[in-house]
C-alpha cells in the first residue's frame, strides 16, 4: 500500500498505475508491504532507490545506515505485537532526501498508525520531511516510555506475590511458581525487544545528526537531539529493570529450591519415623523355631507396643529440636 502525506495530502491510498504520480505537496511517503509496481513508482517519481525487504533485514551497521549521494538510509528495528502478547521487532527503513521521507515497512507498528492519524488531523506535522521524521521517532519513543512503564508495574507485581508479607510457610504450590516464572519470561522478552528497538533507534539518531542534513536544517539539530537524550535515558531504565528482572527470577528459582527442599525433609523425616517400626515388624515377622516370643502370651501385643513406641520417639525428638 502507498500512501502520500503533507500539505494537500490526506494520507489516501495512492494507485500505482500507469501515469500516476507521486503528489508535489507529498513530504511523507509510506510503503507498507508494497508492491513491485508500487517500488518503482516511488523510484521513479522521487529518483530514490527502494531498499527490498532483504536489504532491510541486514543486520551489520553500514547496511542499516548509509549516505547514497546526499540520500540517507536508516533502518530501525522497531516494536510490534505487544498488544497481541506476542512482541517482536522488524525493520522500517527511512529513506530521507532534501524534501522527502520515505518508509518502507512491512508491519504496522502502534506509534506509526497514531501519528498516521495525528498527520490526517494536523497537516502542519508533516509540513517538511525532517518534521515527518521527527514526529514518527518521537511517537516510537513516547511509546517504548510506555511499554517501560507497564513492564516497571509487571516487576512491582512479581515482587509484591514473590515477596508478599503474608506468605505463609506451607508448600507453594508448583501452578504458582510456574506462573511466575512463565510471568517473568513473558517480561523479560518484552524487555528485551523495547531495548532492541531503543538501541537501534540510538544508532539511527547518532548517524542523522551527523548528517550534513540535519546540520544545515534550522531548529531540527536541537529536536533530534532532545530525542537522543530520551532514548539514552530508556536505555538506562530498561537497564534497571533488568538487573530487577533478574534479581526476581533469581528469587522465583530459590522458591523453587526450598519448596524441593521442604518436600525431601518431609521424606526424611517420614523416614526416620518409620525406620524403627519396620525393623521392629521385620524382626517379628522372621517364623525361627527358636523364638521365645512366639510362644509368649503378651509377645503380639508388646511387638505392636514397641513398634508404637519407635514410632513416636524419634518423631517427639525432631518436633522438639525443631527439626520438623
Amino acid at each position: 500500500m502507498l500512501r502520500a502525506y503533507g500539505p494537500g495530502c490526506d494520507g489516501g491510498l495512492l494507485d500505482a498505475g500507469k501515469g500516476q504520480r507521486i503528489p508535489d505537496g507529498a513530504t511523507w511517503i509510506d510503503l507498507e508491504e508494497p508492491t513491485h509496481e508500487e517500488d518503482k513508482l516511488v523510484e521513479r517519481c522521487l529518483g530514490v532507490a527502494v531498499p527490498t525487504r532483504d536489504d532491510m533485514s541486514e543486520i551489520e551497521p553500514s547496511s542499516r545506515l548509509y549516505d547514497r549521494a546526499g540520500t540517507l538510509y536508516m533502518t530501525l528495528s522497531v516494536l510490534y505485537g505487544v498488544e497481541e502478547g506476542h512482541p517482536k521487532s522488524d525493520p522500517m527503513t527511512f529513506v530521507l532526501t532534501s524534501d522527502r521521507l520515505v518508509t518502507v515497512r512491512y508491519v504496522t507498528p502502534k506509534p506509526v498508525r497514531s501519528f498516521e492519524q495525528e498527520a490526517r488531523r494536523e497537516p502542519a506535522l508533516v509540513k517538511d520531511a525532517l518534521s515527518a521524521l521527527h514526529g514518527l521517532l518521537d511517537a516510537m519513543v513516547d511509546r517504548l516510555a510506555d511499554e517501560l512503564e507497564g513492564v516497571s508495574r509487571e516487576t512491582e507485581r512479581l515482587s509484591s506475590q514473590i515477596f508478599a508479607r503474608d506468605l505463609r510457610a506451607e508448600r507453594i504450590s508448583a501452578d504458582r511458581l510456574t506462573s511466575l516464572l512463565t510471568r517473568i519470561g513473558r517480561t523479560q522478552t518484552l524487555l528485551a525487544k523495547v531495548r532492541e528497538t531503543t538501541v537501534s533507534g540510538l544508532r539511527l539518531l547518532a548517524f542523522l545528526s551527523a548528517s550534513e542534513q540535519l546540520r544545515d536544517a534550522n531548529g531540527s539539530p536541537e529536536r533530534f537531539s532532545s530525542l537522543s537524550t530520551d532514548a539514552h535515558a530508556l536505555v538506562d531504565y530498561s537497564s534497571f529493570l533488568g538487573d530487577n528482572l533478574t534479581f526476581l527470577l533469581d528469587a522465583s528459582l530459590g522458591l523453587i529450591s526450598v519448596e524441593q527442599n521442604a518436600a525431601m525433609k518431609v521424606f526424611s523425616w517420614v523416614a526416620v519415623v518409620f525406620m524403627p517400626p519396620t525393623l521392629i515388624a521385620g524382626i517379628f515377622g522372621m517364623n525361627f523355631h527358636y523364638m521365645p516370643e512366639l510362644d509368649w502370651r503378651y509377645g503380639y501385643p508388646a511387638a505392636l507396643a514397641a513398634i508404637l513406641v519407635s514410632a513416636i520417639v524419634p518423631f517427639w525428638i525432631m518436633k522438639k529440636r525443631g527439626w520438623i
